[in-house]
């Protein structure tokens, strides 16, 4: 496997590993005990896959938050409400990264454009 399929490979089992996770957050009836054996499933399948060398930001952001979900799992915080919102927080601040560079048309450009002729 040459180094091109090894980080793609890489990267979309970092996204598979987020979206089990956010489903599990933004679940209505949030249970902890059930979203840290949802995290533990999801972290085995993600340690089959050999890490490699990332380079972009929305990248080095989602190796965090993986990285941050094995650190609050591990701790087993007293105050689960506490690290229900940090996770949900972070990871709705790795989705606007994920969509910060998207492009949006202006519709109406010639409207806001007045050169005095």
């Amino acid at each position: 496997m040459n180094d091109k399929e090894a980080r793609v490979k890489y990267i979309r089992a970092l996204e598979r590993f987020l979206s089990s996770c956010v489903s599990a957050l933004k679940n209505e009836q949030f249970d902890y005990d059930l979203f840290v054996k949802r995290a533990q499933k999801s972290l085995k399948t993600l340690h089959k896959v050999q890490a490699v060398r990332l380079d972009s930001t929305y990248t080095h952001t989602l190796e965090a938050y993986a990285n941050l979900v094995v650190s609050t799992i591990e701790t087993q915080n007293a105050d689960k409400d506490a690290a229900h919102k940090r996770l949900l927080k972070e990871a709705n601040l790795l989705e606007k990264e994920k969509y910060r560079g998207s492009y949006k048309k202006e519709k109406h450009k010639t409207r806001g454009f007045d050169d005095g002729y």
